[in-house]
């Protein structure tokens, strides 16, 4: 009798169990956690309150005039003497109030468009950097080539969620740079786009490049953000000219700004983490008080990245303490005022090597315990920003494959719980050949993309690789493997007449 009730909980053996692409379920994630903070809630209290005062009494320097006349018309104290704005609370408050707290994402590809807002987890991988480097070609400045290569590498995992300059193509002359990343954006990913503020012009033709390329109704591009930017203010307290009018034309299109002040203590900002969080929160919310003034509604998200400097030399540090306290501070701010926020991860390391892992993944974990709605430079960025490492890309998607199967929710009933399992195994058997494992043992664990778990004596007669070795491989394998997308020929049948005639107009150069 209880050899019949034990054959009745067994799971069906299969003999050729079919796997599962399981980083399907990597493109919308929500976090796992429940969000933590470093502060007390009177200490966060006290932050804001300190940064209401700072924009009331200390204020703000606006080197924009049209920015300056809408802040006065809002109701600040402009002094057109020193370009100092005084920013009421009561303006804050109600640009806080009409700021909206979730924003739909677009991307052409409806599976991966994103819903912006606290709870969502969502990861852009390093940007900005001059320069990239692989274990190939060495570190050397950045080429269009580069920058088409990291954008199909983002394509490639469903990790990497939104795309990122992660290679200034220098070899592009910076009045016409726009039309290419814009176009290669377009052409080589599915995926939410950025498009940099530098310049009124540049914004306005890269918004025309998306509805002609992606054949969009004006109605249809204000349905939702088909660009991103990030406006970072000249900390301490000044928002320049490009910067601000960044926010003012990404507000009016209904694209979004994400107001990221830089604040790295001791340097550009108080050397107390403390001191550097309110002076972060002073500059994010001059920005967001600025975008409300702009356009009522508009999106635009709260951001912070912060750190410390090195001061032996100056050099921004990061995975540090300070680093880690201060990103969950800036959560903590965030759920105070109701935004959805951007924080980043980063390494200072100059190479692919334990470091840049260590302080990538200490930086990571903050993010992930403080609830980050997007983590920007969260694969690749290395050396504080100045190179992007293919081979570290790989390695840190490694971690965020990691941090997306924390983000799956536990399996239920009593097939989890093994019940069937444990009945067939006799004390002191095994588990190998039970009906459970051998139905779910090709997909039931995570399988690494870089990870070697083979022991010394395997690892050793396969070349003795380390993780930054192999990771090459991967990459490699990667671009070798990378697939066209769909209608790509459309797309850049619909823009190249566009290109072309702005080309031979002159372009537009970047706003300094």
């Amino acid at each position: 009798m209880a050899e019949k009730k034990k054959r009745r909980g067994r799971e069906n053996r299969i003999a050729t169990p079919v796997s599962i692409d399981r980083s399907l379920k990597y493109r919308q994630l929500r976090h796992p956690f429940a969000p933590q903070g470093f502060f007390t809630e009177d200490m966060i209290h006290n932050i804001h309150q300190m940064a209401l005062k700072v924009l009331e009494e200390l204020g703000m320097k606006v080197l924009l005039d049209e920015a300056r006349q809408l802040y006065k018309a809002g109701g600040a104290i402009v002094d057109e003497t020193d370009l100092m704005v005084r920013i009421g609370r009561d303006m804050v408050e109600a640009a806080l109030e009409t700021a909206p707290k979730s924003i739909p994402i677009k991307a052409i590809n409806p599976q991966r468009c994103q819903q912006f807002e606290l709870g969502t987890l969502m990861f852009a991988p390093g940007g900005g950097c001059p320069n990239t480097t692989n274990l190939e070609r060495g570190r050397r400045p950045g080429s269009l080539a580069d920058f088409e290569e990291t954008l199909k590498l983002h394509q490639s995992f469903n990790v990497i969620h939104q795309l990122s300059p992660s290679a200034e193509p220098q070899d592009v002359p910076p009045q016409l740079r726009h039309y290419a990343t814009v176009r290669a954006q377009m052409t080589l990913s599915d995926k939410p786009m950025f498009l940099y503020a530098r310049g009124q012009k540049q914004v306005e033709q890269g918004f025309e490049m998306i509805r002609t390329g992606f054949n969009l109704t004006d109605d249809a591009f204000a349905s939702g953000t088909w660009a991103s930017t990030v406006i970072n203010t000249n900390s301490p307290r000044m928002l320049d000219i490009p910067m601000a009018q960044g926010i003012m034309d990404f507000a009016r299109a209904g694209q979004l700004s994400i107001i990221t002040p830089f604040c790295l203590a001791g340097a550009m900002a108080p050397i107390t983490v403390e001191g550097a969080l309110v002076l972060q929160h002073a500059e994010a919310l001059a920005g967001i008080t600025l975008a409300q003034l702009s356009k009522t509604g508009a999106p635009v998200a709260y951001g912070g990245f912060g750190s410390n400097v090195d001061m032996k030399s100056g050099a921004p540090a990061f995975g540090t303490p300070e680093q880690v306290k201060m990103t969950m501070g800036t959560g903590q701010l965030a759920r105070l005022i109701g935004l959805p926020w951007r924080t980043a991860g980063g390494a200072a390391s100059n190479v692919a090597d334990m470091q840049a892992g260590l302080e990538n993944n200490m930086a990571m974990w903050a993010t992930v315990m403080a609830g980050a709605t997007v983590v920007k430079h969260a694969a690749g960025w290395q050396e504080g920003g100045l190179t992007f490492g293919y081979e570290k890309f790989i390695n840190d998607v490694e971690a965020l494959q990691t941090f997306a199967e924390l983000c799956q929710a536990p399996e239920t009933g009593e097939n989890a719980l093994a019940w069937s399992a444990i009945t067939e195994v006799a004390p002191g058997g095994h588990f190998f050949d039970t009906g459970q494992t051998m139905r779910r043992y090709k997909d039931a664990f995570y399988d690494p993309l870089v990870a070697d778990l083979s022991n010394y004596g395997a690892w050793t007669e396969a070349g003795a690789q380390t993780s930054t070795e192999r990771a090459y491989a991967v990459w490699q394998n990667t671009l070798s493997s990378y697939q066209a997308l769909e209608n790509v020929g459309e797309i850049a049948e619909r823009l190249k007449p566009y290109i072309e005639a702005q080309t031979d107009a002159g372009g537009a150069p970047p706003v300094s």
